[in-house]
């Protein structure tokens, strides 16, 4: 695995040296979120789009560009794409869906498919339920690192999109948490391990952006 993509295993950048993860992200993603209902009814799948920062970017390039002509070849995206993908299994592929509060699991995407233009890295991914998922009830959609070394931005709300009838009939809210409240509110469990632990934890979600549908 090369370096500039070790992060993606333990979170996104083995280029930089490890910080307080809360407080200094190292790699930023642009997002974008689809989420697609199915001719049954049910939800089919949910597509991720990221852009990642130059800076990041050009440690991939640098990592990946074999034939050193400053640019990425198919099989050199290729090759990326591989690596991620078999990097972030273990992270729910910084992908998180609940209904009424309750995690629901997701299969592996088919693929990460990787493209680079402007000097940005894009990665494309699609992912659907394990098992049959009914729009109905409180369903929460979002993205993020659990160890909180990439920061993943939706920077405006339409950034996180639903396509068919059903979903598009339920309630939509897009939450921003303000972090110094969730801090302020969670002070007992916010300890420094948490801000400290490589592993990530399940309050990171606490600070995400997310879409809650109410159907």
């Amino acid at each position: 695995m090369k370096n500039a993509l070790l992060p993606l295993a333990v979170s996104l950048s083995a280029c930089l040296a490890p910080m307080t993860a809360f407080a200094h992200p190292h790699i930023f993603a642009e997002a974008r979120m689809e989420i697609i209902e199915g001719a049954d009814g049910n939800l089919e799948e949910v597509r991720n789009i990221w852009r990642f920062d130059e800076m990041f970017s050009a440690s991939v390039v640098l990592d990946y560009d074999k034939n050193s002509d400053a640019k990425l070849d198919k099989e050199e995206l290729a090759e990326i794409g591989n690596t991620v993908h078999e990097s972030l299994a273990e992270f729910s592929y910084y992908t998180f869906i609940t209904q009424n509060g309750k995690p629901v699991d997701l299969g592996k995407p088919d693929a990460i498919h990787v493209d680079y233009k402007d000097n940005q890295i894009l990665m494309f991914f699609s992912m659907k339920p394990q098992k049959p998922l009914p729009i109905k009830g409180l369903l929460s959609f979002g993205a993020w690192d659990p160890t909180m070394y990439t920061a993943i931005d939706f920077a405006k709300d339409t950034d996180l999109v639903v396509k068919g009838s059903h979903l598009a009939a339920c309630k939509h809210k897009v939450i921003r948490p303000n972090p110094d409240e969730i801090i302020s509110q969670n002070q007992n469990n916010l300890t420094d391990a948490f801000f400290n632990d490589p592993t990530g934890t399940d309050m990171t979600k606490l600070f995400a952006t997310r879409l809650e549908l109410t159907c």
